[in-house]
């Protein structure tokens, strides 16, 4: 194979974790993952409106991949880029990723103007190949920390989840707002501001078939809004140049592998072979298919005025915005303090509970059609999942080999993406051919097994060069 070739991008190596770990890097770092979920986040609440806009039906096989092509090229290309970074460095890799972000979140909001869904899906299928960089900023946090504070650390790509989570949604939600349309002939007037919600005011007299149509009018509008794609490629334009300037390269001298190839399948090796890395990744599919199943029939549930709950669709990107809060206090506050107390293992079973019990909540929630309930089961299900995702990161980066973790943290990225194809793909026929409910009733179940599963396989593993067995608790 060839041999390493020196990166104009690399920077200088940091010699061992902590000592040359820089707050400004560990920012950017943040910044990146921040970024792709802010994708993620800012598109799942407009789907149905880009479905409506393109002639799509919310059960037809084009939504469907517009929903999955983003986590089907973070499943291809997490592991490449994870293999990638073990051979010229972690920074290089991060900055192509932050490149790519910025030209594919421009497209995006090109897409919106032009309505053109060709330049839609390009755009997510480019961001998707954009942020399977997530790995490598895993791998990043596990070169600059200790195993002691490993679960902390990975607790940043949490919140960064919560925080991408959260502001993804608003910025739909903006674009919501920015629609305009005077007052016709007709006598429609759609007020988009913060106090009616993107209400219709009409006249009294005026048909149901009248309001339909001024609510298909201002879908129009919105759609042809570039706001959230364009402030998703300023943001990613900052931290390309806060990496550029100020991220210096983590990797240790002497770690890369240069005799390595870029496409075998080493790293899926090295992760399978591993019985406790093997079950953590199983482990880790379950979690995020049911949890994926649960994001994507989200929006289904709330503008469903039968089985569901008849939300206003100007309304449903703030619920999704919920959904991020919660996670980011949970995970930036909570799990970070108890990390420092409690074993990866036992936050790790922590969350699986939790995310069982507000499934169940959120069954009866539906079933009962009541609000009050609908938000404490977000709250636990969203809180019990902030608890697993950084968890099980540091269960497997602390399990791993150092000279192959940027290879086997991308295989887990790729396993995480894979089961986000998995969730709606499951959930979301559940839900339009069984019932309302169906889709949670199988998350459930998914839940128990993996909460069996790591109590069965992972609970006392390993770390890597270590002879003893991990115990629950520090």
């Amino acid at each position: 194979m060839p041999a390493q070739v020196a990166s104009p991008l690399a920077g200088e190596r940091s010699n061992s974790p902590d000592t040359n770990a820089s707050k400004g890097s560990l920012l950017v770092v943040f910044l990146t993952v921040f970024i792709d979920l802010l994708g993620f986040g800012m598109v799942l609440p407009l789907l149905p409106l880009y479905a409506e806009k393109f002639g799509i039906a919310e059960h037809g096989w084009e939504l469907g991949l517009l929903m999955a092509i983003f986590s089907m090229m973070q499943f291809i290309f997490s592991p490449l880029w994870g293999r990638v970074s073990d051979r010229i460095g972690r920074r290089p890799v991060i900055i192509i990723g932050l490149i790519g972000s910025v030209v594919c979140y421009t497209l995006f909001g090109i897409a919106a103007i032009q309505q053109s869904l060709l330049l839609l899906f390009i755009s997510r299928t480019g961001a998707g190949i954009a942020g399977a960089t997530i790995s490598t900023a895993a791998a990043y946090i596990a070169d600059v920390t200790t195993k002691e504070k490993r679960a902390k650390g990975m607790a940043l790509i949490g919140v960064s989840f919560g925080l991408g989570f959260t502001f993804g949604p608003l910025l739909a939600w903006a674009a919501l707002l920015s629609a305009r349309v005077e007052p016709t002939s007709e006598g429609p007037v759609i007020a988009a501001s913060a106090t009616d919600n993107l209400d219709v005011q009409l006249d009294p007299a005026k048909s149901s078939a009248e309001i339909a149509k001024a609510d298909k009018r201002q879908y129009d509008e919105v759609a042809r809004s570039p706001l959230p794609g364009f402030v998703a490629a300023g943001l990613s334009l900052v931290a390309l140049l806060l990496a550029v300037f100020l991220l210096p390269e983590s990797l240790r001298p002497g770690v890369s592998h240069t005799h390595m190839g870029l496409f075998d399948l080493r790293a899926l090796r090295d992760s399978v072979s591993t019985p406790t890395i093997a079950a953590l990744l199983f482990t880790s599919f379950l979690s995020v298919t049911a949890f994926g199943g649960f994001e994507t029939t989200a929006a289904l549930l709330l503008k469903d005025e039968n089985q569901g709950f008849g939300m206003k669709f100007g309304q449903i990107p703030l619920f999704f915005a919920y959904i991020g809060i919660m996670l980011s206090l949970v995970q930036g506050g909570v799990v970070r303090r108890l990390s420092t107390r409690l074993s990866e293992v036992t936050m790790a079973e922590i969350g699986f509970v939790l995310t069982t019990i507000g499934f169940v909540l959120l069954t009866l929630a539906t079933l009962w059609h009541s609000w009050p309930l609908l938000f404490i089961a977000t709250a636990v299900s969203v809180g019990g999942f902030a608890f697993t995702t950084p968890s099980l990161s540091a269960l497997i980066s602390r399990r791993s080999d150092p000279d192959r973790q940027g290879g086997i943290m991308g295989v887990s990225q790729g396993v995480s993406a894979l089961a986000r194809i998995a969730g709606p793909l499951f959930a979301i026929p559940l839900f339009k051919s069984v019932s309302a409910v169906a889709p949670y009733y199988a998350a459930i179940g998914l839940m128990i097994i993996a909460l069996l599963s790591l109590i069965r396989f992972a609970r006392h593993g390993r770390d890597f060069g270590s002879t003893t067995t991990t115990s629950a608790d520090h």
